[in-house]
């Protein structure tokens, strides 16, 4: 029997963009738009500078030291308090999650505390900590501790009974339920707040410097908005762009290393 259809059947395989591309095309999308408003002369260099503007204002900084001196004490403080925010998090959250009686106290606390503004905090953490560098790392400590926490808190108890009581049936204890089963469900939901607690720590970075400090990026926005000086503002919000997006690539990469069992949709 003759396949009439034979000679029409081909294997065409679409070349697939690398994904690091695609993800830098959103970034060069709107710097062509910034680079097409400014060029076009839709608003003015004293509303927003141009993309040159804010390339020689780098050169400036960076000659003067000013640029790598901000940006070192900036990371330092989110860091830390990146540190010690997931580490409490996550200790409050694997508490709350595996004890019934914590739970009842830990997460009911802990939803208490949620709802009141992290900023709201800022005038009583100087009146406990002072002004220093602790009450900046203190702010963002305590920002990043709270995404951590419900993530990894509502990822540990989200996970299959079905799985934990097979892990009995296979004869797995305690610590083995934990390790082969609650951890790797778990993990999810701990990667998705750890992306949500590095946004929270770049927002709250900015108020943080705004605090008696004469370093960060933070002081340097604000001194850039006393001078006029708009291509060091802008200059300062690319960088936090830049910031974000890598931070967020990193953990992306984590994701990709300790997630490489799951298979999960990731679009048509």
């Amino acid at each position: 029997m003759v396949d009439l259809t034979a000679g029409r059947r081909r294997t065409t395989r679409r070349r697939r963009v690398p994904t690091e591309v695609r993800r830098f095309l959103g970034p060069a999308l709107l710097f062509a738009l910034w680079w097409a408003v400014t060029g076009l002369d839709l608003v003015s260099d004293r509303a927003l500078a141009s993309p040159a503007a804010v390339l020689d204002a780098a050169r400036e900084l960076w000659r003067n030291g000013d640029l790598v001196d901000s940006l070192g004490a900036s990371l330092y403080r989110v860091g830390a308090g990146v540190l010690f925010g997931v580490g409490i998090g996550l200790a409050l959250a694997i508490i709350a999650g595996f004890f019934r009686t914590a739970s009842d106290v830990v997460d009911s606390a802990m939803n208490f505390l949620r709802t009141i503004p992290v900023i709201a905090l800022l005038p009583l953490i100087i009146v406990w900590i002072g002004i220093g560098e602790s009450a900046k790392i203190f702010l963002i400590t305590v920002g990043v501790a709270f995404p951590i926490y419900m993530n990894t808190y509502a990822a540990i108890r989200g996970v299959d009974a079905r799985l934990v009581e097979a892990g009995q049936t296979f004869g797995l204890g305690r610590f083995g339920l934990v390790r082969s089963v609650i951890v790797p469900g778990a993990a999810p939901g701990f990667l998705v707040g750890l992306r949500w607690a590095l946004g929270v720590a770049w927002l709250l970075l900015v108020f943080a410097e705004q605090v008696n400090t004469d370093s960060g990026l933070g002081y340097l926005l604000n001194s850039a908005q006393s001078w006029n000086r708009t291509d060091i503002i802008v200059l300062c919000l690319v960088v936090y762009g830049i910031l974000g997006l890598v931070s967020d690539g990193l953990v992306r990469l984590l994701e990709r290393t300790l997630l490489s069992w799951r298979r999960s949709f990731d679009g048509t």
